[in-house]
């Protein structure tokens, strides 16, 4: 499976944004892990721009990139979003702040999406693994071998691997590794899930959207506009340590290094790079990732169709 560029994104109409809350559960205990999170952001804070309070830090913008064709609109609303996946166990804490006034952007709807450690998205099975691989069969009439078309600078149209343009349709009713939480008052919002896997043509990732200036009721978050679309990545050093770990380590799909991969803006953690800590003997006890976000809540970023130039700055 790919997140193959097929032109520009249509752009959906957030303004009528509705998210249905699956059984009908009450949004209850937002927030939860902010607490546990406060601590967790200091190395972040040491490397800020400038500080503007004794409390906050501030932050350059969050680069914005690609939606994916895999997107699926704030299906689930849940913090744990592992189900029955295997993998390793990841938490994953985000804190959302206005990086103009260096301000916690609270309730807030937040999205991430990814795919499972062989390479698969929920709602798109049907699709394979990036282009094939993944340790299993390759979709029918997908290539076998690195086809000549893989990226290596912008995505080509249609070409596979690339991860732009071009939403797909959901082929099943599968929804795992994918949900939506609140920001509590602090900007803090946590996810349990795990590490992704990798598939052709993109190095491991998390896709993860924003949307403000909604409602929030029992059947879920209405309106709003979407302020940040991004993606969130992985040093080379844990992906190495999780490709040793079942079930990462039947995935026959050539990895494509943070380095090779042509969507993240190499700026580091201003462009999405994750905190890690994890036992680096062990990393299958689990790992923590946590970053700042730092968005423009009054722009609306529902995606990047180009993706970011290598030589974006460091910020």
């Amino acid at each position: 499976m790919t997140e193959t560029p097929e032109g520009p994104i249509n752009k959906r109409d957030l303004t009528r944004r509705k998210v249905v809350v699956t059984g009908g559960a009450a949004i209850a205990a937002v927030g939860v892990g902010g607490g546990l999170a406060v601590n967790a952001f200091a190395d972040e804070a040491a490397s800020g721009a400038s500080s503007s309070s004794s409390s906050e830090t501030c932050y350059t913008l969050t680069s914005e990139t690609t939606e994916g064709p895999y997107y699926i609109d704030a299906d689930k609303i849940r913090q744990d979003v592992t189900e029955d996946e295997e993998g390793i166990p990841l938490t994953l804490t985000l804190k959302v702040i206005d990086a103009e006034t260096c301000k916690p952007v609270k309730n807030a709807a937040v999205d991430i999406w990814h795919c499972s450690a062989l390479g698969i998205y929920s709602g798109y099975e049907a699709m394979g693994s990036g282009g094939g691989g993944g340790g299993g069969t390759p979709p029918t009439g997908a290539p076998t071998d690195v086809p000549s078309g893989t990226p290596t600078g912008e995505p080509p149209t249609g070409g596979p691997g690339g991860g732009g343009g071009g939403h797909a349709e959901p082929t099943d009713d599968e929804r795992y590794l994918r949900g939506t939480w609140r920001t509590d008052k602090h900007g803090y919002v946590t996810f349990r899930t795990v590490f992704p896997g990798w598939y052709q043509g993109r190095c491991v990732h998390i896709h993860v959207k924003v949307h403000v200036d909604g409602t929030w009721t029992d059947a879920g978050y209405e309106g709003g506009h979407t302020c940040h679309t991004g993606q969130l990545f992985f040093d080379e050093k844990s992906v190495l340590a999780s490709a040793a770990v079942a079930p990462y380590s039947t995935n026959t799909t050539t990895r494509t290094t943070l380095d090779e991969d042509t969507i993240y803006p190499d700026n580091g953690h201003a462009g999405g790079l994750l905190y890690l800590k994890y036992n680096k003997r062990h990393i299958e006890k689990g790992v923590r990732a946590h970053l700042t976000l730092g968005v423009a809540p009054d722009e609306t970023n529902d995606s990047t169709d180009t993706p970011p130039s290598a030589s974006a700055s460091a910020g």
